[in-house]
């Protein structure tokens, strides 16, 4: 829930409000200018107050880009959550194709944001992972639960046609991973769960930023429905 909405004081509401506008005028000079021009005095400027102003609110660049960041996790994490809660519980595949198409819509929809989560790195910003991993972990968190749910209801392949060794340090890794999203899948299928995730948003930077080329694929739609039916074979759906 917005944090304008959940303010109890009016001076509470008040601050909200104004850093839910410093967000929105965020967005849109992130649009225009990119994450590297970013400015807090031109949205100031916009916001109609003195630059010295918004830093009551916001400190720097760096915590701007924090809040775009924070918002674009929830917002694209959301979509996936919506789109989930449209599907049946155990039609897994469908759950899968689901989440995919959410990504790309989004993508597609927001690309400068898009950019900023998963585009080449801000110049000299780090962003904070306290504040930052939890809300950018939620697509993944999403996407191992389905297939963790499909394993669990024995739908899923324990392994592929040719059986893949897991090397014992990349085991560690995975024993690791599998503790931190707390799913049952064993290392063959959190390994291909990797290539499935990596894969997916390959697909979806390689058409938001223009890689395959002008006039390459004109089907995109069927592309992508294409990507993700060989996606859903590797993660070993049935």
């Amino acid at each position: 829930m917005p944090e304008a909405l959940t303010a109890r004081t009016p001076r509470e509401r008040a601050r909200a409000q104004t850093i839910a506008d410093i967000i929105r005028l965020g967005r849109e000079h992130l649009a225009l200018h990119g994450a590297a021009a970013l400015s807090l005095r031109a949205v100031a400027r916009d916001l109609g107050v003195v630059s010295s102003a918004v830093y009551r609110y916001v400190d720097n660049r760096d915590e701007l880009l924090t809040l775009l960041l924070i918002d674009a996790y929830g917002e694209l994490g959301d979509a996936v959550d919506d789109a989930l809660g449209r599907e049946a519980d155990d039609d897994f595949p469908g759950r899968f194709r689901a989440l995919g198409r959410a990504v790309r819509r989004w993508a597609l929809r927001e690309p400068a944001r898009y950019a900023l989560l998963f585009g080449s790195p801000v110049p000299g910003y780090r962003a904070p992972a306290e504040r930052t991993t939890e809300p950018g972990t939620r697509v993944i968190h999403a996407l191992m639960g389905v297939l963790d749910a499909a394993w669990r209801a024995g739908k899923l392949h324990d392994e592929p046609a040719s059986p893949v060794v897991i090397p014992e340090a990349m085991a560690v890794d995975l024993e690791a991973i599998r503790r931190g999203l707390d799913v049952a899948v064993p290392d063959g299928l959190l390994a291909r769960g990797a290539l499935v995730w990596t894969s997916l948003f390959g697909a979806v930077s390689f058409e938001v930023f223009g890689q395959y080329g002008e006039g390459t694929f004109a089907a995109k739609d069927e592309l992508f429905d294409h990507h993700l039916h060989v996606l859903a074979r590797v993660a070993g759906f049935r």
